[in-house]
């Protein structure tokens, strides 16, 4: 997606660790248009797959799956990260690792909202090791409902998440992804 490709040279910064800071239109100031542009590319590319429900992760997916939900119109859930007495007792539960916090953590998706009569696209901003849409993947089981696919805004290829996801049968579309970050360039593929 050549816009989303402009916009990561122009606002984008590479920090130590290969980190890509695309804080300024993603994920902490949002950049509504852009948003709307990428909930319209995802629509195109699954189209034709019946999607029920968009899965996604707090708190960074979820300004992109609501955009991309209303594309499908259908409903955008999102695994929570934090147990909260609103959280109904009955979830689907997974453990996470966060490349960018260093940590685990437990993700919850009340079971009331996801089933065996859903068909799931996983929604997320970055795609590096493939933790976090392992998890979601696992959320998506455990409901036995049926994965269709994973809509990635951007993918580090260099870290691979997105190869062995791919390899292991899963169907992965990444709008933008990048190669290398190698002395603060930001290189695509």
């Amino acid at each position: 997606m050549e816009l989303l490709k402009e916009k990561i040279l122009k606002e984008g910064r590479v920090e130590e660790g290969n980190i890509l800071k695309v804080d300024s239109f993603l994920n902490h100031q949002l950049d509504i248009e852009l948003l709307n542009e990428i909930g319209k590319e995802f629509k195109k590319r699954f189209k034709n797959e019946n999607i029920t429900k968009i899965l996604t992760i707090e708190t960074s997916g979820i300004a992109i799956g609501a955009i991309t939900a209303q594309y499908f119109n259908v409903p955008v859930l999102f695994a929570r990260k934090t147990e909260s007495k609103n959280l109904d007792n009955e979830t689907y539960e997974s453990n996470v690792y966060s490349y960018t916090k260093e940590k685990n953590y437990k993700i919850r998706v009340a079971e009331r909202y996801l089933n065996e009569n859903d068909r799931v696209l996983l929604i997320d901003d970055f795609l590096a090791n493939g933790k976090a849409l392992l998890g979601l993947i696992d959320i998506t089981k455990q409901a036995k409902a049926t994965l269709v696919g994973a809509g990635i805004v951007i993918e580090k290829g260099f870290q691979h998440g997105g190869d062995n996801l791919r390899n292991n049968g899963i169907r992965v579309d990444s709008l933008a992804i990048i190669d290398s970050l190698e002395d603060g360039k930001i290189v695509f593929r």
